[in-house]
């Protein structure tokens, strides 16, 4: 796992951000601390930052070059299977290490582009053809390594993460659509990004520039090919031997490696697979020991002391978590709200000290229907008295407190959003209850100034992307495949890799294997999910090895306790600095009643939402004033 940027100019003009690669390079340290390599061309530079994970040696360094001096390349990733391709693709190369790096360069002059099929890891990559003076640039599968881009007439620059971007000192014209969708999903989707003319390259896909033409393309997609003739007992066998392998292929590791144990049955199932083929895995869990209700590590001591782990809980208190507050809100370089983000970079910080690499259970949810969401449209979807009666209530739910901190709170919560649902046809449905907020709340909180920025037709076309796969009600497994290209890439992944890569930490999901993937879109819906089960599959496949107790435990999630924070320590943060009503007033982007109706709701007897829309708005006004006010990229100079 590393971090890479670059630049390919485009005439004398663009030459000129060259020298600033090394900026660009140390704005992204963390994700490469073992050693920083530069390659120098004319007018093309990359900068490569190393995590060594496989073949720890200098001679696995990059950028990499090949025999030739021809082919140049950068490459942040794991390919699990370079072994094998070597041997059945690459017969007669001999190599000069044991990096995977090496036989991906050899797999690209010989193949193309056509080699990426083949790869089974993650990935993001720049190679450049000093002959042909092409740029070849390509992310995985799913979009586990990010990509983002900048164009303009003179240059081309990409990196790893914005804020190597932004350290080539390019315009910082913000995206309205961006800001506007933002705090209705708590990120900026892909390929948006905050900035116009900054991109994320889209999972599987690559984009060549040879001879300052651009052009772009997919590899992958998932194809949805539903085998309705399978039956659902050989499903579980078959999703158990390809979970099996997966697990064992991600194993590979010349450092330390480990695994995340949550306690719910994602990670569970991780644990209990890589438990068989390696002794006393060392498991990392977070206890919450101020907030029981948000508190699972019961479930995951259950996993570790049966399948005989080391396990280490970090057991925190509220004062750990806000401890660690600015040093999240530093380093997110795009306003990113999943408050889930807090206890992911602590526990990717503890697990650091003890190991390089770590196994995670991210994917389950998306590839085997496992949020509440899922559930709330299975059962949207099925015609009943309950249904009826809980969208014909909402004027009730509408009058009752809801929270997400209390289990009756919570429970209104809910029943106020599948009512709201009901009212919506599916592609609506499925975007609300991907949001925060519906369009309409969001649109309010912004000056009359900054909406009429807000270009509506844009915004719809993004919209569409997310939902567009959903065409019927009939096939459950297109909403999972507008999660797998929307939510997961732009928020679940992109947390991970953020907040790992912010502790040097690399990590690894199973689920997300492409063979898993794969198999997972040709299995009908009803083995993913029923009136009473979801992930059906998953769970009935491995209940056997796992603790009963974990068998349809209802679902937590990463959460974390804001309202109480917002109401006590944090309360200085919001009302005299990043919501001061006068910094509102002049910063011009929100409406000053809005925001103050907002932090009023806070701190009233039923503040439903107000808590999530509060965190949005702390990390955009902190993000702000960071990068739009006083950010200088020669501060990096003092790094």
């Amino acid at each position: 796992m590393c971090g890479i940027s670059g630049i390919y100019a485009f005439n004398d003009n663009g030459k000129q951000y060259i020298n600033k690669l090394p900026l660009s390079s140390r704005a992204i340290s963390s994700r490469g601390p073992d050693s920083e390599g530069f390659f120098y061309h004319e007018h093309v530079g990359f900068a490569h930052r190393r995590l060594s994970v496989i073949d720890t040696s200098a001679a696995a360094n990059q950028p990499m070059i090949d025999a030739s001096g021809r082919y140049h390349i950068i490459y942040n990733g794991e390919i699990f299977n370079y072994k094998e391709l070597k041997e059945n693709k690459l017969p007669d190369y001999k190599a000069s290490t044991s990096s995977d790096t090496e036989i991906l360069l050899q797999l690209y002059i010989q193949y193309g582009a056509a080699c990426l099929k083949w790869l089974k890891g993650f990935f993001a990559l720049a190679i450049y053809d000093k002959a042909e003076d092409e740029l070849f640039i390509a992310r995985d599968r799913f979009g586990k390594k990010p990509l983002v881009y900048y164009k303009d007439a003179d240059k081309f620059i990409f990196a790893s993460e914005m804020k190597a971007i932004l350290a080539f000192d390019i315009p910082r014209q913000i995206d309205h659509a961006s800001v506007y969708q933002y705090f209705q999903l708590n990120y900026v989707p892909s390929p948006a990004s905050i900035f116009l003319n900054v991109s994320k390259l889209p999972q599987g896909y690559y984009l060549t520039i040879k001879k300052n033409i651009f052009s772009i393309a997919a590899y992958y997609s998932i194809e949805p090919s539903i085998n309705e003739q399978i039956s659902y007992e050989a499903a579980q066998t078959k999703l158990t031997e390809l979970m099996d392998v997966a697990v064992q292929r991600r194993l590979l590791s010349d450092v330390p490696l480990g695994a995340f144990l949550s306690g719910g049955i994602d990670s569970s199932v991780v644990v209990a697979l890589a438990s068989r083929h390696t002794n006393h895995l060392n498991t990392f869990s977070i206890g919450y020991k101020d907030e029981p209700f948000f508190d699972e590590t019961k479930y995951a001591n259950l996993v570790a002391k049966k399948c005989n782990t080391n396990h280490t809980v970090f057991a925190l208190s509220n004062d750990d978590f806000l401890q660690h507050l600015f040093e999240v809100l530093d380093y997110i370089d795009e306003p990113f709200a999943d408050s889930s983000c807090l206890p992911t970079y602590i526990l990717c910080k503890h697990t650091r000290k003890k190991a390089t690499v770590a196994l995670s259970g991210d994917g389950g949810d998306e590839v085997f229907a496992g949020y509440n969401k899922h559930a709330a449209e299975h059962k949207m979807r099925q015609q009943s008295l309950v249904n009826s009666i809980v969208k014909n209530s909402d004027w009730l739910w509408q009058l009752l407190p809801k929270s997400r901190n209390g289990k009756l709170s919570n429970l209104f919560r809910q029943l106020h959003r599948f009512a709201e649902g009901g009212k919506l046809n599916e592609q609506d449905r499925y975007y609300r209850w991907c949001s925060i907020s519906t369009p309409d709340e969001a649109m309010q909180m912004f000056s009359p100034a900054f909406q009429q920025n807000i270009d509506l037709n844009n915004f719809i076309k993004r919209k569409n992307l997310i939902t567009g796969y959903i065409q019927n009600d009939k096939d459950f497994n297109q909403l999972l495949q507008a999660d797998m290209n929307g939510m997961l890439v732009s928020n679940m992944l992109f947390k991970v890799d953020m907040m790992s890569m912010a502790n040097s930490l690399e990590v690894r999901s199973p689920f997300l294997d492409a063979d898993v993937v794969d198999y997972a879109f040709t299995l009908p819906a009803s083995y993913k999910i029923d009136n009473s089960l979801k992930k059906r599959v998953v769970q009935d496949a491995f209940r056997g090895i796992l603790p009963e107790e974990l068998y349809n435990r209802p679902k937590k999630g990463f959460e974390v306790p804001l309202l109480n924070w917002f109401r006590n320590e944090l309360q200085s943060l919001i009302n005299d600095n990043l919501l001061n009503d006068d910094f509102i007033a002049e910063q011009g982007i929100f409406e000053v009643s809005s925001i103050q109706k907002i932090k009023k709701q806070l701190f009233s007897s039923n503040p439903e939402d107000s808590h999530a829309v509060i965190w949005q708005l702390i990390v955009f006004q902190y993000w702000w004033k960071k990068h739009m006010i006083f950010w200088d990229p020669r501060n990096l100079l003092l790094l």
